[in-house]
């Protein structure tokens, strides 16, 4: 599946590339001294973030570190491919650390939750874990993202157990991950065509709905500007000031399936 915005790069705040594999996003994030990737994408996308990176950055060869979101096969799916180029750390949330070392496996993805066609089709997707060995590394527990100063991490449960957000202050700049989404991600149609509308995180893959529901409203007091997530465009502003506060206010009938086998 590859949406219509496959492709698209834009720099959307200061430092801040958001970049579309298919239906995922990533973010390399650039500062004074480093360069962050956060996220790798669908597997087999390695070649495609290493010439994305040379195309934006010129001469730099490979970022500093990589964070990951959390460990689902199209945040993760490439970064092993990028290691073997890449001697570079990662970076995540202790409790995802064993889904990326394989030492525990994802629940399987619910086929029989409410939702459209890519909910229906969720089975087939990897569930399996990763083994990054070494290369993974636990975050600092104060916070704050190595090589990105003024930034801090939040940990927001639900989607995974593990999940987290980026924030930054100074602009009120959201990395929201799959905490929550603005694409209909159980929707074959609004996820090829990429129509815009904040909903709640991704449902053939989360597992703790009460959760979630704590995540985002976590995220809507923290009154971003602007938010990149997993899936779906970008957005700012009173949009996004608006659509998360419907969103918290109506999340067990926007966002929280009416069956499925985690609700």
């Amino acid at each position: 599946m590859t949406s219509l915005t496959s492709g698209l790069v834009q720099e959307v705040a200061e430092g801040v590339f958001f970049y579309t594999i298919q239906i995922v996003n990533i973010v390399f994030i650039k500062t004074k001294n480093s360069i962050v990737l956060i996220d790798t994408g669908m597997p087999g996308s390695g070649r495609q973030i290493i010439e994305l990176m040379e195309r934006i950055f010129g001469s730099v060869t490979h970022p500093g570190t990589i964070i990951l979101i959390h460990g689902h096969f199209d945040h993760a799916g490439s970064v092993e491919q990028l290691l073997k180029r890449w001697h570079i750390p990662v970076y995540a949330y202790p409790l995802e650390i064993p889904y990326l070392t394989g030492k525990k496996s994802y629940p399987e993805p619910d086929g029989t939750v409410e939702g459209g066609l890519i909910a229906k089709l969720s089975p087939l997707f990897p569930n399996e874990s990763i083994d990054l060995g070494d290369s993974v590394r636990p975050l600092p527990n104060d916070g704050s993202l190595p090589l990105l100063p003024g930034r801090r991490w939040i940990h927001t449960p639900g989607h995974t157990e593990g999940h987290i957000s980026l924030f930054r202050e100074k602009d009120r700049t959201l990395i929201a991950g799959d905490a929550f989404i603005t694409v209909r991600q159980d929707s074959l149609y609004k996820v090829l065509l990429q129509k815009q509308e904040i909903y709640g995180p991704p449902r053939y893959f989360t597992t703790d709905w009460e959760q979630a529901k704590a995540s985002v409203a976590k995220l809507a007091g923290m009154d971003p500007y602007i938010a990149v997530t997993g899936h779906g465009l970008p957005l700012e502003g009173d949009e996004l000031e608006q659509g998360l506060a419907k969103l918290v206010k109506q999340f067990d009938t926007m966002a929280r399936p009416d069956y499925g086998k985690f609700v």
